[in-house]
């Protein structure tokens, strides 16, 4: 009875944090966004929100983008912790019985809010060390979405650095460049220190110390 009080409790949690940080399961497009002329330059580096950011969502915001091309672009916020949740809210009952590992199932995990696209989705960016079959790398860290790695996770037999996300960040096309023209974002140098060993609180401070000079 107990346990059941607890998941539904964990569950409560995390609908009332979905409201609060604005989690949908649609990319929110504004209707009458400023399309702005395509960046080459943006995957691959820190999107840093500036003091004009006007979306509440989104102030003192750092996001590691992934990928940006004619269509549009994503990446995840690695500034925003949410707090820590039990592993058996964090994979589907299919998964559990698969697996005899249950008394994993109640280890508390850290997760972050990685923007307002797709809260189900689950993300760990983490270094390169660790690989598994659904591990894309990328330039300077790893991103891995099974369930397999939460297991790791709960048996300490994790990556060395790793943020596990909820949710991404998205635009449709020339809608992030258009809000960059109007300086709500600024371009700066990728670093996994500040991704994986700065306190979340001092990220976005030295991301946007780092950042760009627009010319």
């Amino acid at each position: 009875m107990r346990s059941n009080i607890k998941l539904l409790f964990w569950f409560a949690v995390i609908q009332i944090l979905s409201f609060h940080f604005g989690f949908t399961t649609l990319a929110e497009v504004p209707k009458n966004y400023l399309k702005g002329k395509f960046y080459t330059s943006v995957k691959d580096h820190f999107l840093v929100a500036t003091e004009k950011m006007t979306d509440d969502r989104f102030k003192k915001t750092i996001i590691v983008m992934l990928d940006n091309d004619e269509e549009g672009a994503w990446g995840l916020v690695v500034n925003k912790p949410i707090g820590k949740v039990p592993l058996n809210l964090l994979i589907n009952t299919s998964q559990k019985l698969k697996n005899e590992k249950k008394e994993l199932y109640n280890v508390e995990i850290p997760i972050f809010w990685g923007g307002p696209v797709s809260k189900e989705q689950i993300y760990i960016l983490h270094s390169k060390e660790y690989k598994n079959q659904s591990t894309e790398s990328y330039k300077d860290f790893s991103i891995t979405r099974d369930y397999k790695i939460l297991f790791d996770i709960a048996e300490n037999k994790a990556p060395k650095k790793y943020l596990v996300i909820l949710g991404y960040s998205g635009w449709d096309d020339g809608q992030l460049e258009g809000e960059m023209e109007i300086d709500h974002w600024i371009l700066s140098e990728l670093d996994s220190k500040i991704i994986f060993e700065e306190e979340p609180t001092n990220k976005w401070l030295k991301a946007y110390e780092n950042s760009f000079i627009r010319l």
